[in-house]
């Protein structure tokens, strides 16, 4: 049986960890390296860091954060913001990163995943995809949630898997920062339409939500920010809770 992973995330503005909910009212939440070397410390599988505002700002990922964090931690990591061309991947990679993060940029050029995947290896492409749900349906946003795409979310990510993609990185614009769970529906949807691995993103509150998201939508990894960051549960903890209910963690 395949072994879920647990992926804290670190949301990066102008040098910190920042945290917010529906991708905005940003509060800091520390010091990016020091958050990245305790997860690392703690058990997490692998790490996220996303420059939140390099696409709306026009800014590439933070260099020097990548650097400081691969020289913190011994576990894999994605970089994402504002990445759309081979040079910043190369350029990302030869820092230190594992995988690398696509999401505005792969909207406005599907052809950047293939690009990207015959370049580097799918092993190292993630297409991140924000969903918000509208009008009955689960839709793609895009500039960090502030325009509507109108693509509907499990047909992106079909797309993105034909194209190369190795993963998806699916957050739930709906959910992120509430702590209310998992947008159990639209990750299901997904996992159960591409064949590569769905991390699940945006809603954890509680040990619970890990268990839905593994067990009813299928997710094959989950990712939370503020409840690592500000200590209302450890991924300790919620790695021990999910071995009681049988579900294996690596």
């Amino acid at each position: 049986m395949l072994t879920k992973r647990i992926i804290p995330c670190l949301d990066i503005k102008n040098g910190r960890t920042v945290k917010g909910v529906t991708f905005g009212n940003l509060q800091d939440a520390g010091d990016p390296v020091e958050l990245a070397a305790k997860y690392s410390e703690e058990g997490a599988d692998e790490l996220c860091l996303l420059d939140i505002t390099a696409t709306l700002e026009g800014r590439t990922t933070f260099l020097q954060v990548v650097e400081e964090v691969a020289a913190a931690v011994s576990i894999p990591f994605t970089v994402g913001g504002g990445i759309s061309d081979e040079k910043q991947v190369e350029l990302l990679l030869s820092k230190g990163a594992d995988k690398v993060s696509v999401n505005t940029a792969a909207i406005r050029d599907p052809q950047l995943i293939t690009r990207l995947s015959n370049a580097f290896g799918n092993q190292c492409v993630v297409v991140a995809i924000d969903a918000r749900h509208q009008d009955g349906q689960w839709q793609v946003v895009s500039h960090a949630g502030t325009r509507p795409t109108g693509i509907l979310a499990t047909e992106w990510a079909i797309e993105v898997c034909e194209r190369g993609a190795g993963e998806i990185l699916l957050t739930s614009f709906t959910a992120d920062g509430t702590r209310r769970g998992f947008s159990l529906d639209i990750t299901h949807s997904v996992s159960h339409s591409v064949n590569i691995p769905v991390i699940a993103s945006g809603g954890a509150g509680k040990p619970e939500h890990f268990l839905d998201v593994f067990t009813v939508a299928k997710a094959d990894a989950a990712l939370a920010a503020g409840i690592f960051h500000y200590g209302v549960i450890s991924i300790r903890e919620v790695k021990a809770f999910l071995k009681k209910k049988n579900v294996f963690v690596r």
